[in-house]
């Protein structure tokens, strides 16, 4: 059974940044695509970004890109999504996702989730 548990939530000022981390276990991580997803309040689950198993394929929603960086550290069974410069609209849960395939990441519907994190930046 596959485990996820998202870290590093919390409130932050606009213009602040915040490091949430994905810790996964139950599955051969390092052949595993991951995603972070995000939900905010009265609005739909969106993707956030993905990363490939290997680590050299990265994708971003457009209104992240050049402020959020997805990496992941297979050793350790961990990815993680460094937002910089947040903006009050950022404010969501963040969960991250695992599949066995990347294409399943980037179509949103990657076979398992962790239970999510709170990120709120005040303006």
């Amino acid at each position: 059974q596959v485990q996820l548990v998202e870290s590093g939530g919390g409130l932050v000022q606009a213009g602040g940044s915040l490091r949430l981390s994905c810790a996964a276990s139950g599955r051969t991580f390092s052949s595993s695509a991951m995603g972070w997803f995000r939900q905010a309040p009265g609005k739909e689950r969106e993707f956030v970004g993905g990363i490939s198993s290997s680590g050299s394929n990265t994708d971003y929603t457009d209104s992240v890109k050049g402020r959020f960086t997805i990496s992941r550290d297979n050793a350790k069974m961990t990815a993680y999504l460094q937002m910089n410069s947040l903006k009050p609209e950022d404010t969501a849960v963040y969960y991250c996702a695992l599949d066995a395939k990347y294409i399943r990441v980037l179509a949103n519907v990657p076979a398992y989730w962790g239970q999510g994190t709170q990120v709120t930046v005040s303006s």
